[in-house]
């Protein structure tokens, strides 16, 4: 008997050594569950701050996307306008080509008639002081078109820019 007590303490012995063996691996495997835990939740908490920059840098991109949209408009707007002015402008100045070869024309043919009556003058015997002040008188006032019509040009131009 005395050596079935002592298997069977043995096999407490034994029994209890296991127990305590699966509670130490339980216990571990506990501390080893935490401690992932713990290393998880700190993965969470950078990545939800990694998320929240990455949404507040999208936020910024997306209100700075806005701002140069709008700022695109803006300057195609100011783009057509100016372009509209350039046309007024190319408008205008090939209006001032036209009545500049007018007036160069006009004044080449008013340049034959005097041609023409300084030659009649010397056939006339005219009285030549006359007839040359009112030629001078009509060149002098061709020529005050002429610097009147370049100041309206120069204005013009300088109105447009």
């Amino acid at each position: 008997m005395k050596k079935v007590l002592l298997e069977m303490e043995d096999q407490k012995n034994s029994y209890e050594q296991k127990a305590k063996e699966s509670l130490q691996k339980v216990l571990e495997e506990k501390m080893n569950a935490e401690q992932q835990l713990q290393s998880t939740q700190r993965s969470l908490a950078l990545a939800e701050q990694k998320c929240e920059e990455w949404r507040s840098q999208y936020e910024a991109l997306k209100e700075d996307w806005r701002t140069l949209g709008t700022q695109h408009r803006e300057l195609e707007s100011q783009l057509h306008v100016l372009q509209s002015k350039l046309q007024g402008a190319d408008s205008r100045d090939l209006q001032m080509n036209q009545a500049l070869r007018f007036l160069e024309n006009e004044h080449q043919q008013l340049q034959a008639k005097i041609e023409c009556l300084q030659g009649d003058r010397d056939l006339c015997s005219l009285d030549t002081q006359d007839l040359q002040g009112l030629l001078q008188n009509q060149s002098l006032q061709l020529q005050e078109q002429e610097k009147l019509l370049t100041k309206k040009g120069q204005q013009i131009y300088y109105h447009k820019f």
